[in-house]
C-alpha cells in the first residue's frame, strides 16, 4: 500500500491501515529510540508511546510526497524521546566521566570503515545519555549547536562539549575495536 493511501485511511481511523502502517514503520523508529536509549525496554514503551502520539495527531499530517510520512514520523518520535529525557532529567546528569579522554586521535576513515555497522550502533548506545542524546542530535539529525540547546534546555557550549566528548569516547572504543580486530 503506498503511503497516501496508508495515511488516508488512518486518518479515517481505519484499524487496519493503522496496523499496517505500525507494521511497516516500527522497526526503524525503534532503532529511532535505541539510539537515544540504550534499554531495550525503555525503547519500546517510547515507541508505543510514539505511534500513539502519532494515530492522534496524523490528521495535522501534511502530505508533501514519498518519504514525507517517515519523515514527519520521525520528527514526533524524536520529539517524544527528547521529552522523556528531558522529564527524567537525564539531561542534568551529563557530568563528565573520569576515562574520558581529553585529546583523541580520530582513527582512520578506512580503518572506521572495517567496524561493522552493530559496532559503531553499539558504541553509540553505550556511550552517556547526554553524550549520546546530543551525538545523535548533531550526527545523525544534522541539528545545529544552538537547535539542540534549545530542544534539551541547556546552553549551545553545552552542546558543543558533550559532542566533542562522545566523539572522543567513540573514537576510544573504535581503536580499541580496531587494535583487537585486525
Amino acid at each position: 500500500m503506498k503511503e497516501r493511501e496508508l495515511v488516508e485511511l488512518c486518518q479515517q481511523a481505519n484499524n487496519s491501515a493503522r496496523k499496517a502502517l505500525y507494521e511497516q514503520y516500527a522497526g526503524r523508529l525503534l532503532a529511532l529510540c535505541l539510539r537515544y536509549v540504550s534499554d531495550r525496554e525503555t525503547a519500546e514503551d517510547l515507541l508505543h508511546d510514539g505511534f500513539i502520539k502519532i494515530f492522534g495527531v496524523l490528521d495535522k499530517f501534511t502530505w508533501q510526497g514519498e518519504g514525507s510520512l517517515f519523515a514527519w514520523m520521525t520528527r514526533v518520535m524524536t520529539n517524544i524521546v527528547l521529552g522523556y529525557l528531558r522529564k527524567n532529567a537525564v539531561m542534568n546528569r551529563m557530568g563528565r566521566l573520569d576515562d574520558e579522554p581529553d585529546a583523541y586521535d580520530e582513527p582512520d576513515e578506512a580503518a572506521v570503515e572495517r567496524v561493522p555497522e552493530e559496532v559503531l550502533m553499539r558504541f553509540i548506545r553505550e556511550l552517556p545519555t547526554g553524550y549520546r542524546t546530543v551525538f545523535n542530535l548533531y550526527v545523525i539529525e544534522e541539528k545545529t549547536h544552538k537547535e539542540i540547546a534549545l530542544l534539551l534546555g541547556i546552553n549551545d557550549k553545552s552542546s558543543a562539549s558533550q559532542l566533542v566528548r562522545a566523539r572522543a569516547l567513540l573514537a576510544k572504543k573504535v581503536q580499541q575495536w580496531l587494535d583487537c580486530n585486525t
